[in-house]
C-alpha cells in the first residue's frame, strides 16, 4: 500500500488535512497554494546545503540496460491512476536506460499526500527484458510520467504531455505529434564552461475533480547552481496550455539563467546553404525563432544548421513572448512519412509578469541528423542571479500549429538563398555573393493587387546591398523580397527586412545573421 508523505512535507499536513472535519471531495485551491509553499521552502532549505548529485540509485538489474531492452518495458494502461474515475489519468515511466535518477512521486487526493510506490505490476517486460520481474526491482522507483485526457475522441485518453528526463517537459496538442521539448531552466548554456541540466527530483500530482478540464503539478527542482519549486496549471486542448510559476533560490552566482527555454532540431532545409544527402527536402521540427518584443515588433529569425556554435541575442525590455515554431505544414516539404515532421506543434512563451531589461537568446549547435536536439531558444534578464538570492517567475507557454491567433501582420513563409551571380555572365561576381529571397504572405497582402507599391526596407550592419525590391508571387500567393549582399571578408551580416505599403510597416520583420564560412 502507498505509505504517507515523508517527514519533509509533515509540515504540510495540518494545511491539507482537517483534524475532525470530513476529507472535501476535491483538494481546494487553498490548499494546492499551501503545498507549492512548503515545496518552496523545501527547495529554500535545500539551496542552503551542498549539492548532492543523482538520488536513490538504481537496483544492479536496471543499470546499463540497453535501448531495445528499455523498449521492451511497457506500463499498463489498464493500472493508470484515476483511469476510470474522471477526465484525466496518468501513466508512469520506468527506470533505466538513459534515466537512471529515479524521481520521487507523490499523488494529493481529497486534501491528502500520498507518496506514489514502485510497483512492478503495472509494468509489461517482454521479450529481453522477460527476466527483469525476477530480480530485485524493490528501488527501481519511477523515471517520470505522461499526462491522458481525451483530446480527439470522448472515449479515449490521448497522451498529451509527459515529464521525463532531467527538467524536460513535452507538450502536444490535438493532431499534433511530439517534436520539440521545453525545459525547467537552462543554466550556462554555450558557456566554456559547460551547461548545468537542473533535475526535477519530485513530483505532486493533484487530482483533479471528475469533470475538471485543468490539472495541476507541483515539482521540486535542484541543480548545482540553484533549488526551486515549480506548479504547473496544465489545460488540455487543441493546443495545451501551461501557466508556469517558480520559485528559485540560488546556492552560487548564475552566470547566464535561461527562462522558459524551449528545445528544437533543426538538421536541413531551405536555409541551408549546402546540400545535404537526403531523400527528404527538410527534416526540422521548428524551422523559425518568433518574438513579439515589448515594442509590438514581430521578428521572424529563421533557423539553421550551423558549421560552428552560434549565439544570437533579441534584446529587449518585457517582451510579449517569444517562441519556436513549425511554420511549414506540408507533407511534401518534408515527405517523411515516419517522422511526420508536417505535424510538429509549435510553441510560444508569454510572460505574465514583466521580465525588465534582457534578451531572448537563440543557441544553434551544429548537428549531423535529426537524432540531437541542436537548438534553444529562452529569455535571460540583464539582472543577474547571485548566490543567497531567490526569483519568481510567471508565465504561460501554449503549443500551436503554424501561426498564432493573435499574430496580425504579413508573415514569412519562405526563405532561400544561394549564389549571387547570373548564369552565363562573362564576368560573375565572386562566389561571397549571396542572393536571398523571402516570401511574405497573409496580413495586409491577403489579396492585394501586384500594381500596389509594396516596398522592401532593409538594413545591414555591415556589407554591400544590390538590386532590393519586391514584387507579387504568382496566383496571389504572396509576395516576395529579393536582394543580394556582398559581404565584408568573412565577417558576419545582421540584417533586417520588412515589407510596407503607403509608409506603413504590414509585415513582420525577418530576421538574419550570414556568415561567410557557412559557405565552402
Amino acid at each position: 500500500m502507498p505509505h504517507k508523505c515523508p517527514p519533509p512535507l509533515a509540515a504540510c499536513l495540518p494545511l491539507l488535512m482537517a483534524l475532525a472535519i470530513p476529507a472535501a471531495a476535491e483538494t481546494t485551491p487553498h490548499e494546492v497554494e499551501a503545498l507549492f509553499d512548503t515545496v518552496a521552502e523545501r527547495a529554500e532549505a535545500l539551496a542552503g546545503r551542498s549539492h548532492v548529485t543523482g538520488t536513490d540509485a538504481l537496483p544492479e538489474a536496471l543499470r546499463g540496460l540497453d535501448y531495445d531492452t528499455y523498449r521492451q518495458i511497457r506500463f499498463r494502461p489498464e493500472t493508470a491512476l484515476w483511469g476510470d474515475e474522471g477526465l484525466f489519468s496518468v501513466q508512469l515511466f520506468h527506470t533505466g536506460f538513459l534515466f537512471e535518477s529515479p524521481v520521487r512521486l507523490h499523488t494529493v487526493e481529497d486534501g491528502e499526500v500520498t507518496s506514489l510506490d514502485f510497483d512492478p505490476a503495472r509494468f509489461r517486460y517482454d521479450d529481453t527484458a522477460a527476466d527483469l520481474p525476477e530480480q530485485d526491482l524493490s528501488n527501481a522507483g519511477h523515471a517520470g510520467f505522461r499526462l491522458h485526457f481525451p483530446l480527439n475522441r470522448a472515449e479515449y485518453h490521448d497522451e498529451f504531455a509527459v515529464f521525463l528526463g532531467a527538467s524536460y517537459f513535452r507538450l502536444v496538442g490535438r493532431d499534433q505529434g511530439y517534436g520539440l521539448s521545453t525545459r525547467g531552466l537552462a543554466i550556462d548554456t554555450a558557456l566554456p564552461g559547460g551547461e548545468e541540466f537542473p533535475e526535477f527530483r519530485e513530483f505532486w500530482l493533484i487530482r483533479p475533480a471528475p469533470e475538471a478540464t485543468r490539472m495541476t503539478v507541483l515539482a521540486l527542482l535542484d541543480s548545482p547552481s540553484l533549488a526551486g519549486a515549480y506548479r504547473f496549471d496544465i489545460v488540455p486542448g487543441r493546443d495545451i496550455q501551461v501557466e508556469v510559476t517558480a520559485r528559485l533560490f540560488a546556492r552560487r552566482d548564475v552566470e547566464r539563467l535561461g527562462v522558459a527555454p524551449l528545445t528544437s532540431m533543426f538538421a536541413h532545409g531551405d536555409t541551408t546553404p549546402r546540400a545535404s544527402d537526403d531523400h527528404r527536402p527538410a527534416v526540422h521540427d521548428s524551422d523559425g525563432l518568433l518574438m513579439l518584443t515589448g515594442r509590438d515588433e514581430w521578428i521572424w529569425r529563421p533557423l539553421s544548421n550551423p558549421r560552428s556554435l552560434r549565439v544570437s541575442s533579441l534584446i529587449d525590455r518585457d517582451p510579449r513572448g517569444f517562441g519556436l515554431a513549425q511554420r511549414e505544414r506540408d507533407f511534401d516539404r518534408y515527405l517523411d512519412l515516419e517522422a511526420r515532421y508536417d505535424r510538429r506543434p509549435s510553441q510560444w512563451v508569454e510572460p505574465l509578469a514583466p521580465w525588465g531589461p534582457g534578451q531572448v537568446q537563440l543557441v544553434e549547435i551544429p548537428s549531423p541528423d535529426e537524432t540531437h536536439d541542436n537548438i534553444v531558444a529562452y529569455w535571460v534578464s540583464d539582472t543577474p542571479l547571485r548566490a543567497g538570492e531567490s526569483r519568481e517567475l510567471h508565465y504561460r507557454t501554449h503549443t500551436f500549429g503554424a501561426d498564432l491567433s493573435e499574430a496580425t501582420p504579413a508573415r514569412v513563409t519562405r526563405t532561400r538563398q544561394g549564389w549571387g551571380g547570373v548564369p552565363g555572365d562573362p564576368s560573375p561576381p565572386a562566389r561571397s555573393r549571396r542572393h536571398f529571397m523571402v516570401d511574405f504572405a497573409g496580413g495586409e497582402l491577403e489579396g492585394l493587387a501586384a500594381d500596389q507599391p509594396v516596398q522592401a526596407e532593409l538594413s545591414t550592419n555591415r556589407g554591400e546591398i544590390h538590386h532590393l525590391q519586391a514584387r507579387a508571387l504568382p496566383d496571389g500567393r504572396g509576395w516576395r523580397a529579393s536582394f543580394r549582399l556582398d559581404p565584408e571578408g568573412q565577417q558576419s551580416t545582421d540584417m533586417r527586412l520588412q515589407l510596407s505599403l503607403r509608409n506603413e510597416i504590414i509585415s513582420e520583420t525577418w530576421n538574419y545573421v550570414w556568415h561567410p564560412d557557412e559557405h565552402r
